[in-house]
């Protein structure tokens, strides 16, 4: 006779082989956050000692720029991994409930804020009253501030109807306006920043989002197999992000600290000490990356790659508020 179930000794070695994964991996998460602890703080750390004077309302505005980012990126990354989904075979019926709706919703709210903030000529409003709604019609900023609010309002009716999908169109917009937000006319090449900057934020965006839904995804299915193979597939493309991601930030910040002054600005400067405290968080993101591929790729058990892959994921949430302070602070003198 030839036993069809397997063994109990087989079964345990398989879920020790995935609690193995998850001790080490939120060592190395604990480790590398506590790495950029001090510039995660707030403006105010990393301001410190650089002569620099913060902007009013640094820490609110770079708050809201966390918030909307993550709310971005959630939709977005939802919108891929369904995609990857098509291409699993046998996978199961069960998918995580969509977040979509939420997000863009908190992406509406988060935006909504940052207008006011333009509105008032880059201060935080004391009040109504001094929000000057249709003064943002006279200025780029303010339109693109519009642009975002709408777009999130439109992504979040999308995502609550019958066709989804369709969300995508108003994301685009709202990473483009970001694109161009972010490098005003009177910067140098404009144009080259805001190309850069929108390649570095639609990867992100599905890196990102992304992880997440594929987690959640594979959490919706237990421990089916298709999921070693939905991260596998994920796993693919997000390699390419990452090099993406590297190219453009990397040209990004040396547009911004030429090579010469580089080093110097990255401690003397509170963009380049919260810039170092990102590079210190995606060091330690890839690293979590390769050893869930790692797993993914020689474990006995594929699926014991999870344990890395939500260490990942919760790094991740670091790098995206660090990415928001980033934003705010402002931006080293190019020499």
């Amino acid at each position: 006779m030839t036993l069809t179930n397997p063994r109990p000794g087989a079964a345990g070695a398989h879920r020790g082989a995935r609690r193995s994964g998850t001790g080490p991996a939120v060592a190395v998460l604990v480790l590398v956050a506590l790495a950029a602890l001090i510039p995660f703080l707030g403006p105010s750390p990393a301001l410190r000692g650089t002569g620099e004077a913060p902007a009013p309302g640094t820490g609110g505005i770079a708050l809201l720029r966390t918030v909307l980012f993550a709310a971005l990126a959630i939709p977005v990354g939802e919108l891929f991994v369904k995609r990857l989904l098509r291409s699993v075979p046998d996978a199961p019926p069960a998918v995580p409930r969509s977040w979509s709706t939420a997000a863009n919703t908190v992406g509406f709210a988060a935006a909504l804020g940052l207008a006011s903030v333009v509105a008032t000529g880059n201060l935080i409003p004391e009040s109504l009253a001094a929000v000057d709604v249709g003064g943002l019609y006279d200025s780029r900023d303010g339109k693109l501030a519009l642009l975002e609010v709408n777009a999130f309002l439109l992504a979040a009716l999308c995502a609550a109807s019958g066709r989804p999908g369709t969300q995508a169109w108003p994301l685009t917009a709202i990473i483009v306006a970001e694109a161009l937000r972010a490098h005003p006319k009177t910067e140098y090449t404009p144009l080259l920043g805001s190309g850069l900057t929108l390649i570095h934020l639609t990867c992100a965006s599905l890196w990102v989002g992304g992880l997440l839904y594929a987690l959640r995804t594979m959490r919706a299915w237990r421990d089916s197999e298709a999921g070693g193979v939905l991260l596998g597939l994920y796993a693919r493309v997000a390699a390419v992000l990452l090099a993406a991601i590297t190219a453009t930030g990397v040209f990004s910040s040396l547009r911004r600290m030429p090579p010469g002054t580089a080093l110097e600005q990255l401690t003397d400067t509170a963009y380049g000490r919260v810039l170092l405290a990102k590079v210190v968080l995606m060091a330690g993101v890839a690293a979590l990356a390769l050893w869930a591929r790692v797993r993914l790729a020689r474990a006995a058990d594929p699926l014991s790659a999870r344990g890395p892959a939500w260490a990942e994921a919760s790094l991740l949430a670091l790098v995206v508020a660090v990415s928001g302070l980033l934003t705010a602070l402002p931006v080293p003198i190019r020499w």
